[in-house]
């Protein structure tokens, strides 16, 4: 079958077909993809065995709920964020955080607090390297921003993340910090350590058809807010990780890097009120502001909340 007579078939099978109100924009991406999509059987000779192993695999990513992971790993999502690159640009948004990827993991409703707050619930204290996380919040112009909400989140010592590991306290390693008058924002927490995809999960399955591998370096996730600006959704990675450049999910990027410093001072111990050696980790936040008729870039999509 050619292009014509597939696109033929999929109008008459989901256009012609229609009896009752359409909504124009579903129909036109289920068109396009249908014909896509027996297109690529066509080129491919997809067997019929192969097709419902598909469907399978699909249905039991789902009921694994992998397919936020899958996105990620495929570099779906790395590309979504190339194209909002791409329509910044155009529209001549400049500046700014750079944008990385979500991921699946966040969770609503963080505990919130002004200036500081503690992420971690106190178990893995003397098991991983107290980590301080600080920084401002600027517009593109320098200007610091009080009340810019920064929501951060992050796996524990073994990779899991709270709400999802249900063996971790509520909320561990989120939070939700509004920065105080100078526009600065400061977390305490646990060092957090890369990770890999189950290993047997739905997602390492294709991984492993496609002969890579399924981790993560460590990294800590960011959802930045403000009124009258962009929200910005990010992530930095650590220095030193041995995949910081070799990230399944292509989150790393220019910018992003954060090095964690040792600091031994003991006068700077005791400012902190800590009782011995910390990790220190400075990540500043640039947010551009919302412009008349550019991209926006809340997206819209099913999180949890607890």
């Amino acid at each position: 079958m050619n292009r014509q007579d597939i696109d033929a078939l999929v109008k008459k099978m989901n256009v012609d077909t229609a009896t009752g109100p359409v909504d124009p924009r579903m129909q036109q991406i289920v068109v396009r993809l249908l014909g896509d999509f027996f297109q690529a059987i066509e080129d491919l000779d997809l067997t019929q065995t192969e097709l419902w192993k598909g469907l399978e695999y699909f249905t039991d990513a789902g009921q694994a709920n992998e397919l936020g992971l899958l996105a990620a790993g495929l570099g779906l999502e790395h590309y979504l964020d190339l194209r909002a690159d791409e329509a910044d640009a155009k529209a001549g948004i400049t500046g700014g955080t750079p944008r990385t990827i979500e991921g699946p993991l966040y969770v609503a409703g963080a505990p919130e607090s002004v200036g500081f707050a503690r992420m971690d619930d106190g178990s893995e204290e003397g098991e991983i390297p107290t980590l301080i996380i600080e920084g401002t919040v600027k517009d593109t112009q320098g200007n610091l921003i009080e009340g810019a909400k920064v929501e951060m989140w992050h796996a524990n010592r073994l990779g899991n993340y709270s709400f999802f590991d249900k063996s971790q306290s509520d909320f561990n390693l989120r939070r939700s910090i509004f920065t105080d008058a100078q526009g600065q924002y400061t977390a305490l927490t646990t060092m957090p350590v890369g990770y890999g995809c189950p290993p047997e999960g739905t997602t390492q399955f294709v991984l492993d058809k496609l002969g890579r591998h399924g981790n993560r370096p460590s990294h800590v996730h960011y959802f930045v807010t403000a009124p009258g600006f962009r929200k910005l959704t990010t992530q930095f990675n650590i220095e030193g990780d041995q995949y910081l450049w070799d990230d399944f999910a292509f989150a790393t990027r220019e910018g992003l890097v954060a090095t964690a410093i040792d600091i031994t001072d003991e006068a700077e111990i005791a400012r902190r009120g800590l009782t011995g050696p910390f990790k220190y980790i400075r990540f500043d936040i640039e947010l551009v502001p919302m412009v008349e008729g550019a991209p926006s870039t809340d997206v819209d999509r099913r999180r949890a909340a607890a």
